[in-house]
């Protein structure tokens, strides 16, 4: 028992002086840890939002707009299939949950039949009537499959734009079957982080159609092919915004953006953008046979900017301009980097969760851990004396080393976090405790102290680790199972639960080893 290793001793000396390191960040102001040299640990504890304000969102993604799109999609698939077996239909169109067709000649209708059949043979249920008409309806099955597959991919794409803003530690999950919920801790500005979730960001790229009247179109004429749109900058001498006569087809997708950042062109804001392979191509392609054309570019049913194709473009590289501010072309970039939203999200809750409310709870959280640790360090001190003060000081190096491994791992404290930190201060003792009470027995057996000590620790370790690795397992099914606060709790449950048993075990029994080898004591003042 005497003879403690010394890489053991290393081994602790370099795990306080690593507590202490990673923990003073803490008390120095925010402005103050950022100033710190890079080679110095700067990284203070992330709070959460209970703890430092920020917003609440549950937001539900709108999937009759997926399942909308989708059925459009068999529409034009359906129609491409008849056309091309030169069957005639009428009446083709989205009804209910699929889509009708009624053929022309009914001589032809089981082979139509097997043509729409083959559009989506493993999604839907099909029909058809003595009359012709052919009705694709989707099972429940698809639906469940486009609704999870709708809110997974948005879940992924608020992640991404979220990631993009520098938010630190957001909470994003699902809640039921459509809504998700995202919760932004110390956001200055819940106002932008809104308007980037709230735009779905599909981009495209369409030709202005010029061969047919605008004035005509406006009247309810719009001709087959194109459609009316609004332009987000050109307004009328009316305010309005002016409308906008471009062609259906889209000749190139935002989908085939890889890259998009803000920039300057001639002094003003822009958005540069860059294509992969294929996008590239057919931009290059669009650009070289449409030079002197309007080229209009579509986010969210809207003209951001229609200019006019002045050469062929086709290095997959371009730039968006439109009377930007700063900020418009950040924000801009960022949706068009994340990617588009599968679906319209709609808020349905809102909430701000302000500064002071959180510092009323990290100051209560305060108080319940300065009586608590009082508490047990006058506790400690009078029942078991000297022991119970080396116990104390094991225990401040515990806290310690629990700042240290927040801040180092930037784990997100949240108030069930401090009640975790707090249930710890008293289980952290509980090794010492069994060890003390060990120690006890064999001095009453009339052991030697060097004797009792060795038995005391080496029976006790036992138990300690059963108790320890147990509730360990139970914080780590919190953290696996649990969300949000749930998970801030189990994780300062589990590393105070991994400090503590360092401290209780290797530190304390180092401050008794130095003092049995200096004292040599015949009695032990326990």
């Amino acid at each position: 028992m005497v003879y403690f290793a010394k890489w053991k001793v290393i081994l602790v000396l370099a795990v306080c002086a690593f507590g202490l390191a990673f923990a003073a960040p803490n008390f120095l102001s925010a402005r103050q840890a950022a100033s710190l040299p890079t080679w110095i640990p700067h990284q203070q504890i992330s709070l959460g939002l209970d703890l430092q304000g920020g917003s609440h969102l549950l937001l539900e993604v709108e999937i009759k707009a997926v399942v909308r799109e989708r059925l459009e999609t068999m529409v034009d698939s359906v129609r491409i299939a008849l056309r091309k077996a030169r069957i005639g239909y009428r009446n083709l169109g989205i009804e209910a949950q699929g889509i009708g067709v009624t053929i022309k000649d009914l001589t032809r209708a089981e082979e139509a039949r097997r043509l729409i059949r083959d559009v989506e043979s493993q999604l839907a249920t099909l029909d058809m009537a003595d009359d012709g008409r052919i009705t694709l309806t989707l099972t429940d099955q698809a639906l469940r499959d486009w609704g999870t597959a709708a809110v997974d991919q948005s879940i992924e794409i608020i992640r991404r734009r979220i990631d993009e803003t520098g938010v630190r530690e957001p909470t994003i999950q699902r809640q039921g079957a459509d809504r998700v919920l995202v919760q932004l801790p110390g956001i200055d500005d819940p106002e932008r982080i809104k308007n980037i979730l709230g735009k779905t960001a599909k981009m495209s790229f369409h030709l202005v159609d010029q061969k047919n009247s605008i004035t005509d179109a406006l009247a309810g004429r719009v001709p087959p092919g194109s459609k009316l749109m609004a332009s987000r900058d050109d307004t009328g001498a009316d305010g309005r915004p002016r409308m906008l006569l471009i062609r259906k087809r889209v000749m190139v997708s935002g989908e085939n953006l890889v890259d998009a950042r803000p920039t300057f062109q001639l002094g003003e804001p822009v958005v540069s953008f860059r294509f992969d392979t294929l996008g590239a191509k057919r931009f290059g392609d669009v650009t070289r046979k449409n030079v002197g054309k309007p080229f209009a570019i579509v986010l969210d049913n809207q003209v951001i900017s229609a200019p006019v194709i002045r050469e062929a473009i086709l290095g997959g590289s371009g730039i968006i301009s439109g009377n930007f501010a700063v900020q418009e072309t950040q924000d801009l970039a960022l949706l068009l980097r994340a990617g588009a939203l599968p679906a319209p999200l709609t808020i349905l809750e809102e909430r701000s969760v302000g500064p002071g409310l959180g510092a009323d709870s990290i100051a209560a959280g305060k108080v319940a851990s300065v009586i608590g640790l009082v508490g047990v360090v006058v506790f400690m001190a009078l029942y078991y004396g000297l022991f119970g003060l080396m116990a104390d000081v094991a225990l401040l190096a515990n806290m310690i080393i629990i700042a240290a491994a927040l801040s180092f791992m930037q784990a997100t404290l949240t108030l069930p976090g401090i009640a975790g930190i707090v249930l710890t201060i008293g289980m952290a003792v509980d090794a010492n405790v069994l060890i003390f009470e060990r120690i006890r027995e064999e001095v009453r057996n009339k052991r030697t102290p060097i004797s009792a000590i060795d038995a005391g620790y080496s029976r006790a370790i036992t138990t300690i680790i059963d108790a320890n690795v147990t509730t360990l397992i139970a914080a780590l099914l919190l953290y696996q199972f649990g969300s949000g606060p749930v998970r801030g709790f189990a994780v300062t449950l589990a590393v105070g639960i991994a400090s503590s048993m360092f401290t209780a075990i290797m530190l304390t029994r180092l401050l008794v080893v130095s003092w049995l080898r200096r004292k040599r004591p015949e009695k032990l003042p326990i």
